[in-house]
């Protein structure tokens, strides 16, 4: 008996072992779709230029033009209202761009406008690399997947009249122009104008291309338009690429706006239709390829088990252990989202559309977009160079394609369109801190020459508006807007650039840029110990309210924020801020008086490193390690509204990443990390062997008491201080963190 006690002990303990969850299964793509973060729950491959989302911002309860929630992503959790599934989307941005190519199962008589067609949903499911719902108008399961360039459906419809639309009129901004045909019963191919993103002009509107294929030849399909069916006439389309298809007169073709197709089947018991659609931004014959090539004999199990697997080999690049199962999943899920932007846009032959100059580039690597630097420059690049050094090596790559082929460095890019949003030169931080790091299989000689193009280039500059006044006077004045956080963004790059220099060995560059980095002194007011902004005569501007600006509110000086949550950012001049604060309790006081007033916004990038400025007073660490901890605690959940607002393409979550590991990129350009507490017992981050010597890097913790550190143990040896540089830290293989 005891034998056979044995053997049912180890047949339960092989059984758990065998169901223990992946990384891949802790991700909540429901996580960000509430409160703003402006995420979606839809499948996505990593760095997958396709994506599917449940389309619910356009309804007869919620309308497009009702909440900026609504309009910057297709998706709410609390909307009910479903209108189709759309194939391109973006992932935490604050303004709309995208969310086409809606895809929408009816059954019934046929109806081609979507607040007729639309209906209630249910039972959502969503993983990595998967959604389902059912929708309760029709009575069908709706399921996705995605490769990277593919975006995969299959529809459960029951016994009757059922009907595959593509809607290429509904969207999440209104550009003109769209075209689709019918090539035969199993296919259609066409395009979308897409490219307002935070309301550019409409010369800034590109080409997205699709082709659509059908696991069943429908009975009956057409076109529509405003929304009757239409049956087009003989027409030639020309590609963006100046590839030309020309159109058979008996093919069903239209070209407009409000406009789409129909497939409709007649079953007489329940069936299923899978449905494949490639994307590119280069022409439908590449949409084609991308489609044959990534899912060609592929089932719609078969795509998502390889893009499941994709997700878990990603996600797996850090392994975490202890915590909670919710910990577990904001942990995991934020990694993911740190690895949808920046994505994919280059084809399977390696065609992409080159910014600005019109023509078709080609690359045997991969061309990245949708660079949101401003955020990203902060934390998320920081992370790809640590955990995911070559994406992040590709990345420099691509920006210094783009300098090549627009003639400057990318601000906020997006599918080779500048939108030049938000301010500062974010992209020259971002090139100098992954340098310093040892990722430097890429032209520096010509990254440098950028750089310096950005920083000095007085006319007409699109990075740097009012670089003149910035160089005389060492400040942006009140003629240009937010003139105090684009000097600091300015200062934030001259310090990157700087830092660069110095490894380079250009001494000069070194010591002018560094001196230009500090000029935010000038904006300082000893009595406030805050900056503010300054008049062309260099008088301050009066009257001034410290307050003024939070929430997104009128100001003069700030950009999406106050003089309160910038007071503090410039983490490159820690000690020189101390000292202008009469030094460490002056300095202590005032931070912690940004979180004692309620001006420290979580959900904004500003501030994003102000919990960890203790660190730099001793004797006041523990500030950091009570603050991160009660932060990770308060805005990061296992729910819909678990991200504090906008994920800024995976900034917000790669906050709560380093959080939750115990130490921080705290500033931008250097390659130095500030230490905290983990919140998981042992965190093991598989590291490069192409950059990096050590194989893993093994993270601690040791709770002896009430939770605060009492000292750090690198490689055995004890540690001084809370801060440690990249080298050190990647070269070491153990980092224990004792708390007493």
């Amino acid at each position: 008996m005891k034998q056979f006690g044995l053997l049912i002990l180890l047949f339960f303990c092989g059984t758990s072992s065998l169901m223990a969850q992946e990384p891949a299964d802790y991700v909540n793509p429901f996580i960000g779709t509430s409160n703003y973060g402006a995420t979606f729950p839809g499948p996505i491959a990593p760095r997958g230029m396709a994506s599917i989302s449940p389309f619910n911002v356009a309804g007869p309860q919620n309308t497009l033009e009702k909440d900026s929630q609504w309009l910057s992503n297709p998706y709410v959790n609390e909307n009910t209202f479903l209108t189709g599934f759309s194939h391109v989307n973006l992932s935490g941005v604050g303004c709309p761009d995208l969310g086409v190519l809606l895809l929408m199962p009816t059954t019934g008589e046929l109806e081609t406008n979507h607040l007729n067609y639309g209906s209630t949903y249910k039972n959502e499911v969503a993983k990595a690399g998967y959604y389902s719902t059912e929708i309760d108008k029709y009575k069908v399961k709706a399921e996705f997947t995605a490769s990277t360039r593919v975006g995969v459906s299959k529809f459960h419809f029951p016994k009757g009249q059922a009907n595959v639309l593509l809607n290429l009129g509904l969207g999440l901004t209104n550009e003109e122009g769209a075209m689709v045909q019918v090539v035969s019963s199993t296919e259609i191919e066409g395009m979308r104008s897409v490219g307002s993103f935070c309301y550019n002009s409409p010369e800034a509107a590109y080409p997205v291309y699709f082709v659509a294929q059908f696991s069943k030849p429908a009975d009956n399909f057409g076109v529509w338009k405003k929304p009757a069916t239409y049956e087009g006439v003989e027409a030639q389309w020309m590609g963006y690429n100046g590839k030309t298809r020309l159109m058979e007169k008996s093919t069903k073709m239209v070209v407009g706006d409000s406009i789409g197709s129909y497939f409709t089947y007649n079953f007489d018991k329940a069936e299923t239709v899978e449905v494949k659609i490639g994307v590119s931004y280069v022409s439908i014959a590449n949409a084609r390829e991308n489609l044959e090539k990534e899912t060609n004999n592929k089932t719609f199990e078969d795509v998502y088990k390889d893009t499941y697997n994709a997700w878990n080999e990603t996600l797996s690049k850090i392994k975490v252990e202890g915590g909670s199962e919710d910990d577990k999943t904001v942990f995991y899920t934020a990694l993911y989202h740190t690895q949808i932007h920046p994505n994919t846009l280059n084809d399977v032959n390696g065609d992409y559309p080159e910014i600005k100059t019109g023509n078709i580039g080609n690359t045997d690597g991969t061309r990245y977009t949708v660079f949101s630097l401003w955020d990203t420059y902060r934390n998320v690049h920081q992370l790809l160079s640590l955990v995911y050094p070559q994406q992040q090596n590709n990345m420099i790559h691509s920006m210094l394609d783009m300098y090549e082929e627009n003639g400057w460095l990318p601000k906020w890019e997006l599918n080779s369109t500048e939108t030049f949003t938000m301010v500062g030169d974010p992209a020259s931080i971002v090139i100098a801190d992954t340098y310093l790091k040892g990722i430097r299989d890429f032209d520096v000689d010509k990254a440098y020459e950028a750089m310096l193009k950005s920083a000095d280039h007085l006319e007409n500059n699109p990075l740097r508006p009012g670089l003149k006044d910035y160089i005389e006077k060492g400040f942006v004045t009140t003629d240009h807007g937010g003139s105090v956080s684009t000097t600091q963004e300015y200062n934030a790059a001259d310090n990157a650039i700087a830092q660069l220099a110095n490894a380079l060995g250009i001494k000069d560059d070194y010591k002018r840029f560094k001196k230009r980095s500090l000029s935010y002194k000038k904006l300082f007011d000893k009595k406030l110990k805050m900056l503010r902004p300054r008049l062309q005569n260099g008088e301050w501007y009066e009257p001034f309210d410290p307050y003024a600006g939070a929430n997104f509110s009128e100001n003069i000086g700030f950009i999406e924020g106050n003089a309160w949550q910038y007071s503090f950012m410039m983490p490159h001049d820690i000690d020189g801020l101390i000292k202008l604060m009469n030094g460490g309790k002056g300095f202590t006081d005032q931070l912690q008086k940004i979180f004692d007033t309620e001006q420290f916004d979580m959900a904004n990038e500003p501030g994003i490193a102000y919990p960890y400025l203790f660190n730099y007073v001793k004797g006041e660490e523990w500030r950091s390690q009570q603050m991160v901890e009660d932060l990770v605690r308060k805005h990061f959940k296992n729910t819909p509204d678990g991200i504090p607002g906008n994920d800024d393409t995976g900034t917000m979550s790669a906050w709560v990443v380093y959080s939750m590991m115990g130490f921080y990129p705290i500033a931008p350009g250097e390659p130095v990390y500030t230490i905290t507490k983990p919140l998981f017992d042992k965190i093991t981050i598989q590291l490069d062997s192409k950059y990096y010597k050590n194989s893993e890097l093994v993270i601690e913790k040791e709770t002896n008491g009430n939770g605060r550190i009492d000292h750090i143990l690198i490689n055995g040896k004890k540690h001084k201080g809370y801060f440690i540089n990249h080298d050190d830290l990647v070269n070491g293989n153990t980092m224990k963190v004792i708390l007493k």
